[in-house]
């Protein structure tokens, strides 16, 4: 039997965030690194908090890696779906949970293209960890199918 091939990751994200992405067109999304990206796959965006559906997809076009905010926000500022507050605010609250000892994880700053909202809402099978995780083919178009497209 062949391993059914993965497709993308799902994040869960704030709606009001996520509106930036799906609405506004902001381009780059960004959170700390945790699951492996390549560029041709899938973001499928989940509203954590309110709405607690799927949402939209994004195709990833380039990832990069940050140990800075400053950098990333000198670098992607305006395309940013977070303000330079709110991220230098997710870098606070990031190293209050950091376990001592152990290094923070890198920055994972992905660029996104073909970003399309779904007509229509989607609530997954399962709960969607912070950390996210991967969607493989099947899922893929079961998410797909069930949002109308």
């Amino acid at each position: 039997m062949t391993e059914e091939k993965i497709v993308g990751v799902t994040f869960p994200v704030p709606k009001w965030f996520l509106d930036r992405i799906l609405d506004e067109g902001k381009t780059v999304f960004v959170k700390p690194s945790t699951l492996r990206l390549k560029p041709g796959m899938k973001i499928v965006f989940y509203a954590s908090r309110e709405g607690q559906a799927w949402l939209g997809e994004a195709e990833v076009e380039s990832v990069e890696f940050f140990t800075n905010v400053e950098e990333i926000i000198k670098k992607y500022e305006k395309e940013l779906f977070l303000t330079p507050k709110e991220l230098r605010e997710y870098e606070r609250e990031r190293q209050k949970w950091h376990s001592r000892g152990r290094r923070p994880r890198p920055w994972m700053v992905v660029k996104l293209m073909n970003i399309r909202k779904y007509p229509k809402p989607i609530k997954p099978p399962r709960f969607i960890a912070v950390s996210g995780r991967y969607v493989k083919e099947k899922e893929y178009r079961k998410i797909l199918k069930r949002s109308g497209l």
